[in-house]
């Protein structure tokens, strides 16, 4: 179904975004080598399906779970434990298609840009590093940022801080319930977007204004809004 964008593209002056599964397509692989293990149980087309709810599922009580451990002072220790659970490594970041057009465009109109992330710094860097975008973004939110992670406001709150700008002249992009919770309740725009591990109907739930295929999509909403006035439909 189809039902008509709320978001006001032409009054937003500041875009946030999430770094996994929105900008950064990092996630998909870990997604595709567990499809991978499960396929000669499951057929290939319900393999991939299970996989990718079962890594959303891993990673959405992961935010709440750190949340909570922030509260109780523990959050350093567990993400010790879950770094070394992952194996780190240095990875090598993918950027989702259409992102980088979409935030060259966006800063070259003048809008500030930010991220909020529950990645680590030193990550959230290097990705930004990788892909030559650290100069588009006026603040870089991530784990060690904020004493709350999302879906806590707070980390939303401190980069709209940041950018100088009141939340409703911002819209924030990302692919979880978690992000559209975080975002809504500081009284911001929510764009949910299907490249990462949401479903239309989780991210509807949880307050999205705009639901799109992917984030390099965003770019012709906001096109046709300064061309026509408004925002084209939404894809739910």
């Amino acid at each position: 179904m189809k039902e008509q964008s709320k978001i006001p593209f032409r009054s937003i002056q500041g875009w946030l975004f999430d770094l996994d599964g929105t900008l950064m397509d990092t996630d998909d692989a870990a997604a595709a080598s567990l499809a991978a293990r499960l396929s000669p149980l499951l057929g290939k087309a319900r393999a991939v399906k299970v996989a990718r709810r079962l890594v959303m599922a891993s990673e959405t009580p992961g935010n709440q779970l750190l949340a909570l451990a922030d509260a109780f002072g523990v959050d350093a220790w567990i993400f010790a434990l879950w770094d070394r659970l992952k194996g780190h490594t240095q990875p090598t970041y993918r950027l989702i298609q259409g992102v980088k057009e979409l935030l060259v465009e966006l800063k070259g109109q003048g809008h500030a840009l930010g991220i909020v992330s529950t990645r680590s710094q030193d990550e959230a860097q290097a990705f930004l590093q990788q892909h030559d975008l650290s100069s588009l973004f006026s603040v870089c939110v991530t784990r060690e940022t904020t004493h709350y992670l999302k879906p806590h406001p707070e980390p939303i709150l401190y980069a709209v801080t940041h950018l100088g700008l009141e939340p409703q002249a911002c819209a924030m992009v990302g692919d979880t319930p978690v992000d559209i919770r975080a975002v809504r309740r500081v009284g911001a725009w929510a764009i949910g977007v299907l490249c990462g591990f949401g479903e239309p109907r989780e991210l509807r739930r949880a307050g999205a204004h705009l639901i799109l295929p992917s984030t390099g999509d965003l770019l012709k909403y906001i096109q046709q809004a300064q061309t026509e006035g408004t925002g084209p439909d939404t894809y739910t």
